[in-house]
């Protein structure tokens, strides 16, 4: 008995030195229980294009789809999915894995971390002016102390009677104005004129300071959460920085160029009863609206796809999920629940993006009418 194999996720194919190649994974464990239930004896190959099985334009088949219906093998065994198309020309057993369905593949988005992330609100340049204000303030202050007749330093006994005293050394000078850009102030001022203006000054400059760093931190934060990754099905098809696409010649594949067609028909008869003169003028008015009545959502999303270059393997759709880049372009992969889950399992730099749609059932597959179908059913 002929098996076909494609190499999926579930079936890692490993060569050994001696040239032999052996297979393993959950369809292999499913093969030898069958073989237990059943006792025939078989023989593995992968497809010969490695591909699932799809119908081309031209109405021929490929991948195990293909040497099933060529009578080259018996059965064929992987992550099969069960559609109408592939059932017109082979037979599937009972699903093996129920109601697995399309969803999206991307890599995780990388987000950096720093201690200092509060200081990019603001320029360099900002800061460093910042900091020569601050320098240069707290300098003033100092000298205007330093040689004011009518400083606490220079006439300590004209504020005998006041309860707090401060001399505004360099020392307390610069922490006088570091204090100032808090809430919790600067303490006491000067008690001259001179260094009062000079402190009013800085704190009206602080004040400007302090509101301005809020309100860019508050805009900083907004434009952070606003850039968030794409979360659902509708997010990615509603964006164009991220390229999406399935495997070539794969079910998934085929899903959307199924209602793409659907969309296309749909406009064909809507075309065919709105310009239609037999139909009573009041009906067809009905039809006369604004924007077309249904969606080529499809339509665009499979021009995106071709345009995009659908990857051969799921290898090739790996390598190029793992190249987006951080400024939000890159790819996504579409592909069965089953099988990105797999790989979000055992790859921790991707992850698994809204929920499935479009289920369907895993099978195995077998020629049209053979008798393994009862067999392996009861099994």
């Amino acid at each position: 008995m002929g098996i076909l194999n494609l190499n999926t996720p579930f079936v890692v194919k490993v060569k050994h030195p001696n040239g032999t190649v052996t297979f393993d994974g959950f369809c292999i464990d499913l093969l030898k229980q069958l073989q237990e239930l059943l006792g025939f004896e078989y023989e593995l190959y992968e497809s010969p294009d490695g591909l699932y099985g799809s119908l081309s334009d031209n109405g021929t088949w490929n991948g195990m789809i293909k040497e099933i219906k060529d009578q080259k093998a018996d059965i064929a065994l992987g992550a099969l999915s069960v559609t109408g198309e592939r059932e017109t020309v082979v037979d599937f057993t009972i699903p093996y894995y129920d109601l697995v369905g399309i969803t999206i593949l991307m890599k995780k988005p990388v987000i950096p971390t720093s201690l200092f992330k509060f200081l990019t609100v603001l320029e360099n340049d900002v800061w460093a002016c910042i900091l020569a204000a601050y320098f240069v303030t707290a300098l003033i202050l100092w000298l205007f102390d330093r040689f004011s007749p009518y400083s606490f330093t220079n006439d300590p006994e004209r504020y005998i009677d006041d309860d707090e005293k401060r001399e505004f050394n360099l020392k307390e000078s610069l922490w006088f104005c570091m204090t100032s850009l808090t809430p919790q102030g600067g303490g006491e001022a000067p008690k001259h004129l001179s260094g009062r203006l000079v402190a009013a000054t800085w704190w009206l400059f602080a004040f400007i300071v302090v509101a301005s760093y809020t309100a860019n931190l508050a805009a900083f934060l907004t434009v952070s959460r606003l850039d968030t990754p794409i979360k659902s099905f509708d997010e990615l098809t509603e964006q164009y920085k991220v390229k999406y696409a399935p495997l070539k010649g794969s079910s998934t594949m085929t899903y959307f160029r199924r209602m793409a067609g659907i969309e296309r028909k749909f406009y064909e008869i809507w075309k065919e009863l709105s310009l239609d003169d037999n139909i009573p003028e009041f009906e067809r008015s009905k039809l006369a609206v604004w924007d077309y009545p249904v969606s080529d959502k499809y339509t665009k999303m499979l021009q995106i796809m071709e345009d995009t270059q659908l990857p051969a393997s799921i290898s090739e759709a790996l390598d190029r999920v793992r190249n987006t880049t951080s400024d939000g372009g890159g790819f996504a992969f579409l592909g069965d629940g089953a099988i990105i889950r797999y790989l979000v399992l055992t790859n921790c730099d991707l992850m698994m993006v809204g929920e499935e749609f479009s289920r369907r059932s895993y099978a195995l597959a077998v020629q049209d009418g053979s008798l393994l179908k009862d067999q392996l059913n009861e099994a």
